[in-house]
């Protein structure tokens, strides 16, 4: 270590010799290298294994607020080289180049040049500029959720979250706003600063894409990678990845905008029951702790009038295994039961005088939890404790952008509300999972807020896309806000299925919306209650469709939960677009109508009113078996293709990746009713595929931190040789005898002769 640190010294201080717009001022440690120039310091340091991170620390500016994304301890470079012309730094595949005649900074791959930064140049005020270089030919992603299109490349993208009421096929400015741009050269930027500003995606056509900031932070991060699942592993990595969630997350939620009482809760569980509808979950949403939308938020206690027992009713919903979720805000009404107690505890955000800052929105005169203040984080996660004690199983963070937020707010610490608006859901998401987790430490979080930053998924935030609309134009964007979320870290983004906004009625929309809920991260039927969103409220055959779709998703439990542990382990996300496992093309590149389910789920929603037929985006090079006809569909070229596809109302195009095993539950009421004896394997297979394999797991339910977390990971394999096929049925890692013949069902064109199973000929008796 001391001949490295030496030989780095020796490199770095050379370059004081030959630089005359810039020197090199020391080197902390073999991880941060220093490099002063005459308007500034920049600090360059590596993370993780394929990531750069950028400080530059101006000679006149404003303060250098701390990162809230970053959690990865600082790494060592791979490489530190100077000559007369550059600095070059090495961090796994991504390199920094430092030109010293322009003092620009150059990120390349292995193979290819990505971008360059250009010198800071001296500021007037505290704000914060950073402009990158990109090349003509990148697509680029990112900014968030927005309804902008795959490629959001030309646009010009607000940073501060913002909820959009009613929105529908087109929406560049919501709830959940990220300063964060990934191109289809497989790199990613995240501009480290959370305060409000805008991130411009080459929207004047000169090929650079900029990010501005009232002030803060000069700060970014860049990776690269030479395939997008290595990519998302190094950002999650260096961000956060998602803590695995309780099972019954991949069930289906009983929710709406809402349930007025413990008689209206009762009933609605009974009718899922008479129906043989499965459920896990339900939702009160503003209800439960006023009788009134106006002037009762803030209450976080129960209506005893209406919900005259509610320590009884949430143990009766957990006895039937549905688990009860309540909602909360972060806005304490004057009006409301714990104004007095807000203000005795002083944890509401204050004006420039020190005062509780007081202002009106929708639901009333209110204050806001000053969520940065350790005071009123302890408040607030008393309620959440007691709620938890009386029952409530999961939270719901509602309004957290927040919604409302003053610009004279000032928050603990001096801090305004414009540098913090964007990070208060985040801080808020890290209130509640460090309360569970010190509390409750035995159990999963399950936490739905629509609004954070870089890295909420490392606390156990579930987003959802918002107030949408209950149109088909409401529905045509969800797929394109899961896509680019989950790609950046937020792999459990999901709509309000059948959508939320308005009174639209159309039952073939509401089946459209669930069948696509199958194959979106969570199933939850959620809207305003002038039109029912349970199905148990809708006509026969309406109710018929929406069953069977929500039938097959608990049947598809095993493969669901499979999914929801690589996330945990990797950060890959759930659903994905089709060039994430296939070579990029120009349809694939631009498409939201077709995506990828894991690895081996072709999917293609219908979002339009009346059609006999869709257009399926079917990837290069690939193969697919229809899910429920069995129709084989090809594509041996080099780009992807458009095919028709005739449709029905029974169900929306699945295809499967020939050659896929998919684990495939007997129907269920409940996701706790998840056995191996009750899971049959569904083998696609495929003469030109000569083995596959699928995975499954059952744990004990702790949290994966936990020291006594226990899992069993079930392996099935094949090998296909002529008309035999080789099954390897495994145990963690051990052989095991609990596969039968019976559970194996083939589907598609294909069925072996002969089969072995563990060594063993296996035959029906």
């Amino acid at each position: 270590m001391m001949l490295r640190i030496s030989l780095l010294w020796c490199v770095l201080l050379s370059v004081v010799l030959a630089w005359s717009q810039s020197e090199v001022l020391s080197i902390v440690s073999d991880s941060i290298v220093r490099v002063k120039t005459n308007t500034g310091s920049y600090h360059l340091s590596a993370y993780g294994e394929n990531v750069i991170a950028v400080d530059y620390y101006p000679n006149e500016a404003g303060h250098h607020l701390e990162s809230f994304a970053l959690i990865a301890e600082m790494g060592r470079f791979d490489k530190v080289e100077e000559d007369d012309e550059k600095l070059l730094l090495q961090n796994g595949l991504l390199t920094c180049v430092i030109q010293k005649a322009s003092f620009s900074l150059n990120f390349e791959s292995p193979n290819e040049h990505l971008f360059s930064q250009k010198p800071f140049g001296l500021s007037k005020d505290d704000s914060v500029k950073i402009a990158l270089n990109i090349s003509s030919e990148d697509v680029l992603y990112g900014g968030g959720a927005r309804a902008v299109g795959m490629n959001r490349r030309g646009h010009r993208l607000e940073l501060y979250n913002k909820a959009h009421y009613g929105y529908e096929e087109y929406s560049d400015w919501m709830n959940y706003t990220l300063p964060l741009v990934f191109s289809s050269k497989r790199y990613f930027v995240h501009f480290d600063n959370p305060t409000k500003g805008i991130l411009d995606l080459d929207h004047e056509k000169v090929d650079t894409v900029r990010f501005e900031a009232e002030s803060g932070a000069h700060r970014y991060q860049v990776a690269y990678a030479q395939n997008w699942d290595d990519l998302l592993h190094d950002f999650t990595l260096v961000f956060g990845r998602q803590p695995l969630p309780p099972m019954w997350v991949l069930g289906n939620f009983s929710s709406r905008f809402g349930y007025r009482s413990a008689e209206e809760v009762r009933n609605v569980v009974q009718l899922y029951e008479q129906m043989n509808i499965p459920v896990d979950a339900l939702i009160l949403d503003l209800y439960w702790f006023g009788k009134t939308i106006q002037g009762t938020m803030g209450n976080l206690r129960f209506d005893i009038d209406s919900f005259p027992n509610p320590t009884g009713l949430l143990q009766e919903l957990q006895a039937k295994k549905i688990q009860p979720i309540l909602i909360t805000e972060p806005f304490i009404l004057s009006t409301s039961d714990r104004w007095e107690e807000a203000l005795a505890a002083d944890v509401l955000a204050k004006d420039a005088d020190g005062k509780p800052y007081l202002f009106d929105f929708y639901f009333g005169n209110t204050g806001l939890i000053d969520i940065f203040s350790p005071k009123a984080k302890a408040w607030f996660w008393d309620i959440y404790k007691e709620l938890r004690e009386m029952g409530a199983i999961g939270v719901w963070g509602d309004l957290g952008e927040p919604e409302v937020h003053p610009a004279g707010i000032m928050h603990h610490g001096g801090r305004t509300a414009n540098e913090l608006h964007n990070v208060y859901g985040h801080e808020w998401a890290r209130l509640v999972y460090e309360g569970y987790a010190n509390d409750f430490p035995e159990e999963r979080l399950f936490n739905l807020m629509r609004a954070g930053a870089t890295g909420s998924q490392r606390y156990g935030l579930v987003p959802w896309s918002g107030d949408v609309n209950r149109t088909w134009g409401g529905l045509k964007s969800q797929v394109e806000i899961a896509l680019q979320m989950g790609m950046q870290g937020l792999a459990y983004m999901h709509s309000d299925l059948g959508g939320f906004a308005g009174d639209y009625d159309d039952p073939e929309l509401y089946v459209r919306w669930l069948q696509y809920g199958v194959f979106q991260p969570v199933f939850r039927p959620h809207a305003q209650e002038e039109v029912p969103s349970e199905p148990v409220f809708k006509d026969a055959e309406t109710r018929a469709i929406a069953a069977n779709a929500i039938q097959l998703r608990y049947q598809l439990l095993p493969y669901n939960y499979a999914l929801v542990y690589e996330n945990s382990l990797k950060g890959r996300p759930l659903m994905r677009p089709l060039f994430f496992d296939f070579p990029i093309d120009s349809l694939a590149q631009i498409t939201n109508s077709s995506f990828l389910w894991g690895k081996s789920f072709l999917i293609t929603p219908v979002v339009e009113k009346s059609l006999s037929a869709v257009e399926i985006v079917v990837p290069p090079h690939s193969t697919w078996v229809d899910f429920y006809s069995g129709e084989l569909i090809q594509n041996l070229t080099a780009k992807s293709k458009l095919i028709a596809k005739p449709i029905n109302e029974n169900q929306i195009p699945t295809l499967v990746k020939s050659g896929s095993i998919i684990p495939f539950h007997q129907p269920m009421q409940r996701t706790s009713e998840y056995d191996l004896a009750k899971i049959d394997w569904l083998i696609f297979l495929d003469n030109a595929i000569a083995s596959c394999d699928a995975t499954i797991y059952f744990d004990n339910g702790l949290p994966m931190s936990h020291i006594n977390f226990q899992v069993d990971e079930y392996n099935l394999r094949y090998q296909w040789r002529s008309n035999t096929l080789l099954l390897e049925f495994t145990k963690n890692g051990m052989p095991s005898d609990e596969l039968t013949i019976e559970k194996l069902k083939f589907k598609g064109k294909i069925a072996p002769k002969k089969i072995k199973i563990n060594g063993k000929k296996a035959t029906k008796q």
